[in-house]
């Protein structure tokens, strides 16, 4: 049986408060369900580039 997000948190000693929890496992449920997809995604298609641009974002 998977842990919990609270179970995980705690051992890493975060507190979790009660009103808290929900969304956390709503996050938690959709961060498990994206790295689903990039489990399986053909990475080799997968054509991203970052540039870094010194002193802002601007086009000469």
């Amino acid at each position: 049986m998977p842990l919990s997000v609270r179970q995980l948190l705690e051992d890493k000693g975060v507190p979790v408060k009660e009103e808290h929890l929900e969304t956390l496992n709503n996050r938690w449920k959709e961060m498990h369900a994206l790295r689903g997809n990039l489990e399986s995604a053909n990475l080799d298609e997968a054509n991203i580039s970052l540039t870094n641009t010194p002193g802002g974002d601007h086009i000469e």
